[in-house]
């Protein structure tokens, strides 16, 4: 089955590129230094428009997550999870993603990850694999 590819703009075609040099970035602030996720044009902290896609360790915990086992498409593989990430630069920086390398019932809420991607067409979507 082919997943659909996100639809890139300026925003944030850095986030879903940066995966061809191996590269998760994230929008952070040259004034306070606060990360943004999603992508915007303005820090939602300071509201300064010094912002700019950076990389970032792709080091996180699983915050929350869920074992989908239904195939909502057909060729869809079950079961998958679905996770939002918190990743180690800032408290509340999560990303939705889906967990990767290891049976769907061994995820665990604080299981560290680790990021990779998944190319697709023209976008590297990120996803994570538990470290040790």
């Amino acid at each position: 089955m082919s997943w659909p590819v996100p639809r890139i703009d300026e925003e944030n075609e850095p986030f879903w590129t940066g995966g061809i040099d191996g590269h998760l970035k994230i929008t952070r602030c040259a004034d306070c230094g606060y990360w943004l996720h999603p992508p915007t044009p303005r820090c939602g902290r300071c509201y300064s428009e010094r912002v700019a896609p950076t990389p970032v360790s792709g080091r996180g915990r699983v915050y929350t997550y869920t074992v989908n086992e239904h195939a909502w498409m057909p060729g869809l593989e079950v079961p998958y999870v679905v996770a939002v990430v918190e990743l180690e630069e800032q408290p509340g920086l999560r990303l939705l993603t889906n967990i990767v390398g290891c049976p769907p019932r061994e995820v665990a809420i604080d299981m560290p990850v680790q990021v990779e991607f998944v190319e697709r067409g023209a976008v590297f979507v990120p996803v994570f694999r538990p470290t040790t």
